[in-house]
């Protein structure tokens, strides 16, 4: 026996080590709570729409109040230039004065004021020492109503214009003017009053949203806590009812987790029936170098030919089953049947090989198992026929059908069950493992399809009928 390197000696438990010990948890990475982003996006959108609608209530609110404000001015204008008169000194008198007491008081916040160019101003008394700004370039014929900060300790609302009393040419504008402290004032209520009401209602809407967010996503933590009880042993599926939308995911889930437990008990199954297998050849093999037999050397050929066999049949399979689980398996069946045609030609040159049938179905298998499929029963029917293989590929209810036909003496019907046993063989003279149509069997089973032997009336010989789903 050869010495071994020290170093990979000195090596070799670390690696051991590190490939036995406990490796980290996965974490996945966290982008933030589903349910935060929910209310986030609830919440800025409440507050643009509350804010929107509250800047427009407002709006039209403001402008009512103080479209109020200005009527009951002009109610007051109206009401002065309808009663004006001319006296003999030119003077304006009125033979109804204004009936609001706060004309009479100085600086009451309430004022009227009729001038004229070149004539003398007639004031209410609550103007006292002070006059409203008067311009001449222009003429109101209809009421004109602005803000005026011509006092300085008083911002004032006027309205005013331009009337012609009976009697006189001259044209004469009348204004009253207000103090704007009550009407800024209202305007303030209302605002306030708008503002911590639509404040509440968005709070109202955004606890809603939080609490819709929470009882909307209670089935996903109901779902997550039926995983947590799965990989704890607790459980073998998800159970109970959910909503339409979270049920789909729950079925795919519980789906997925009985093909993992399919294909595991598959694995412990292969793995039993691959030691079950492997243990009669190694006992013969242990029974002959015991007894030094002479014939030890055909002995072990032999046997290790059976285990050769054996192993091949259940990596094949293993190797179906693995690739079973990828939702998106296609193979188009005919470049598969193409490339199966020319390496069995090189094989058996002597042999003709035909195909015929539809050149766009594709199967719901792997390539590399329709190759494997095809590749065992062109070659079977290509070394055991006379000479003539034909294939036919065509659409039957949902699979493809692939026919492989020749010209040999076919199967009997009393053998076309046993010959699907792994090691089976009725040609004992040419050379094989006697594993092709057991492999078939099974690779197809695994996809769902199916495989069945029957006598050729075009040849003569053995029909095989194999049956795959099709994928769209």
């Amino acid at each position: 026996m050869a010495e071994q390197d020290p170093k990979i000696i000195a090596t070799a438990p670390a690696a051991t080590s590190a490939a036995d010990g406990p490796r980290a948890p996965l974490v996945t990475p966290v982008t933030g709570s589903l349910g935060r982003r929910m209310i986030l996006i609830a919440a800025v959108w409440i507050t643009l729409l509350l804010g929107a609608g509250g800047f427009a209530l407002d709006r039209v609110l403001t402008n009512a109040v103080t479209r109020n404000f200005d009527s009951q001015l002009e109610i007051v204008l109206t009401s002065l230039f309808t009663s004006a008169e001319i006296g003999s000194d030119g003077e304006v008198n009125f033979n109804r004065g204004p009936a609001d007491q706060r004309f009479l008081e100085p600086y009451s916040g309430l004022y009227w004021q009729v001038s004229a160019p070149g004539k003398d101003t007639f004031p209410s008394r609550s103007l006292w020492d002070r006059r409203l700004a008067y311009g001449d370039n222009h003429y109101d014929l209809n009421a004109h109503i602005y803000d005026s900060n011509q006092f300085k300790d008083e911002k004032l609302r006027v309205i005013e214009r331009d009337v012609r009393i009976p009697g006189s040419p001259t044209r004469w504008r009348f204004q009253v003017a207000q103090s704007r402290d009550g009407l800024d004032a209202d305007i303030h209520v209302l605002r306030q009053t708008l503002l911590r009401s639509f404040a509440l209602l968005a709070l109202g809407l955004i606890a809603l949203a939080g609490l819709q967010t929470w009882y909307g996503l209670r089935p996903l933590r109901r779902l997550r806590l039926g995983i947590a009880r799965l990989r704890g042993g607790l459980a073998t599926r998800i159970d109970g009812a959910m909503p339409a939308e979270v049920a789909p995911m729950v079925e795919e889930l519980n789906a997925l987790i009985e093909h993992n437990d399919r294909q595991a008990e598959e694995a412990r199954r292969h793995a039993g029936n691959l030691a079950h297998a492997l243990k009669t050849p190694l006992t013969v093999i242990m029974n002959s170098a015991t007894a030094h037999a002479d014939d030890l050397a055909e002995t072990v050929i032999r046997e290790a030919r059976t285990m050769r066999r054996q192993v091949d049949h259940h990596l094949a399979r293993a190797r179906a089953v693995g690739r079973r689980g990828s939702a998106h398996s296609r193979a188009d069946v005919w470049p598969s049947l193409e490339s199966v045609e020319r390496a069995v030609s090189r094989l058996y040159p002597h042999v003709r090989i035909d195909a015929d049938g539809a050149k766009d179905l594709r199967a719901h298998v792997e390539r590399q198992d329709l190759d494997e499929m095809l590749g065992n029963l062109i070659e079977n029917a290509a070394k055991y026929g006379g000479g003539s293989v034909f294939v036919t590929v065509r659409a039957q209810a949902g699979f493809v059908e692939i026919l492989v036909e020749d010209d040999g003496v076919g199967i009997p019907e009393a053998e076309r069950v046993r010959i699907f046993d792994r090691g089976a063989r009725l040609d004992t003279g040419k050379p094989g493992t006697g594993l092709g149509l057991a492999i078939v069997r099974d690779v197809a089973e695994i996809y769902e399809g199916t495989v069945s032997l029957e006598e050729s009336e075009d040849l003569g010989g053995l029909l095989v009928r194999l049956r795959l789903p099709a994928a769209s």
